[in-house]
C-alpha cells in the first residue's frame, strides 16, 4: 500500500490530465475509443493529444475526451474537434504523430490540416 504522501504526489501528478479531460474549455477535442478504434490504434492517439494538449499549455482552452462509436469504423482512428461558432473537424486515419502535428498546426495556429480530415483522406 502506497503512503498518503505518494499517493498526494501522484495524484497532484495527474490533476493536469483529469482536468484536460473533463474541463469545460471552448474546444473540445474527441476521441473515439469503442473497440474498433482502440484496435486501430485510438489508445496512443488519445495520449498523445492529451500530453500534447498539456505541454503546449492550451488545458484552459482544449479539452480532449473520449467517447464510443462514431459511425465511421474504417477511417479510425478518428477524432473530432469543435470549436465555438465553427463547423466541426473530423479527422480520420491518425497516429500520434499525426496528433501531434494537428496539435502544433491546429490547436495551436488554428489552420485545420486538410490532408488528415476525412474529405481528403482515401479508403
Amino acid at each position: 500500500m502506497k503512503s498518503l504522501a505518494e499517493l498526494a504526489a501522484i495524484r497532484e501528478k495527474m490533476q493536469n490530465k483529469v482536468v484536460i479531460r473533463e474541463g469545460a474549455a471552448s474546444t473540445r477535442v474527441v476521441i473515439g475509443m469503442a473497440t474498433c478504434g482502440i484496435a486501430a490504434g485510438a489508445r496512443p492517439v488519445l495520449n498523445a493529444f492529451v500530453q500534447g494538449v498539456a505541454d503546449a499549455n492550451l488545458s484552459d482552452k482544449v479539452t480532449v475526451t473520449q467517447t464510443g462509436c462514431i459511425g465511421i469504423c474504417q477511417y479510425e482512428p478518428v477524432v473530432e474537434v469543435f470549436e465555438e461558432g465553427k463547423e466541426k473537424v473530423t479527422y480520420v486515419k491518425l497516429d500520434a504523430a499525426k496528433a501531434a502535428e494537428i496539435i502544433e498546426k491546429h490547436l495551436k495556429g488554428g489552420k485545420v490540416v486538410e490532408e488528415y480530415t476525412i474529405g481528403a483522406v482515401k479508403n
